[in-house]
């Protein structure tokens, strides 16, 4: 991390103590908030590490797909440039775009402990620049929380530095998504020292965790932030516990023009297709209110 990363890191540090009293609820719109593109994850709408989420998110009609880069059973499929050559014809077939790439397995495979991992996220690096996207979600959850581990938190440390120079010169972010808080995201950002280690922001997981989000997402910012989840466990999108209404005021009031991606909302019993059309329907309705 350069003398500008790091002041610009404590800058966003002090911010902390001076907001901790007071959140407006809405905050003044950003550009382009109107034009932020909408997907899901393939996983939330049945489909897996399958390139046919591309067609059942044409019917849905949403703007794009963030993909697994596959599962232990198929090797991380997405990894051979056979299977992206599929994945990229769908997309062309479809008319959409493949949001961002995911590692979902972490969860069952650790990243801060099991070896293979180190290879899955090191390749995944060339499938995002393959696939023409930028962030790659790691997940921390399951078997790879984070949460009171420190040996867990800092063998992570060790593993993004020696992988985060191929992540600088490929122009991809390597995103943490994790239990963990914004503060503790960003210490982990700051050991590692590397601008393009980021945030993948989940505001029902921060919500979950009874997480100020309006002051999480406010703190990290356009800069360690790169990607967010619109997400209800159970619930249909606005329905549940997570104030939407704050969370599009803060996204407008940070910059944020990136993809949403939609992820859960699935309430018990429900189908995919009319849920996900729903939801989608919800979020437009939203951000460009």
């Amino acid at each position: 991390m350069t003398h500008t990363q790091r002041r610009k890191f404590k800058k966003k540090l002090g911010f902390l103590a001076a907001t901790a009293a007071f959140h407006p609820a809405f905050g003044e719109a950003g550009k382009g908030a109107a034009s932020r593109p909408i997907g899901a994850c393939d996983w939330s709408i049945g489909k897996m590490a399958d390139p046919s989420a591309f067609s059942l998110a044409k019917d849905i009609g949403l703007d794009g797909v963030q993909v697994s880069l596959g599962t232990v059973q198929n090797d991380m499929h997405l990894r051979h440039p056979g299977m992206q050559q599929t994945y990229l014809q769908a997309c062309r077939e479809q008319g959409l775009r493949i949001a961002s790439l995911a590692i979902g397995e972490l969860n069952r495979v650790p990243y801060k402990s099991a070896p293979e991992t180190e290879v899955w996220v090191r390749d995944s690096i060339d499938v995002a620049k393959a696939l023409s996207c930028t962030n790659v979600l790691l997940a921390f959850f399951g078997k790879g929380d984070l949460r009171d581990d420190s040996e867990g938190k800092a063998e992570v440390v060790r593993r993004l530095r020696k992988v985060a120079p191929k992540a600088e010169a490929m122009g991809i972010n390597l995103a943490i998504e994790s239990w963990l808080s914004a503060e503790e995201h960003l210490e982990l950002i700051e050991a590692i020292g590397s601008p393009n280690i980021k945030v993948y922001y989940d505001v029902a997981n921060a919500t979950e965790m009874g997480y100020d989000i309006v002051r999480e997402m406010e703190l990290l910012g356009t800069d360690y932030l790169c990607e967010i989840h619109f997400k209800e466990n159970g619930n249909l999108l606005g329905q549940g516990k997570v104030d939407f209404a704050r969370v599009k005021a803060t996204l407008d009031k940070i910059g944020y023009t990136n993809w949403i991606i939609m992820e859960g909302a699935l309430p018990n019993g429900a189908e995919i297709l009319p849920a996900y059309q729903q939801n989608l329907k919800f979020v437009r309705q939203l951000i460009r209110g």
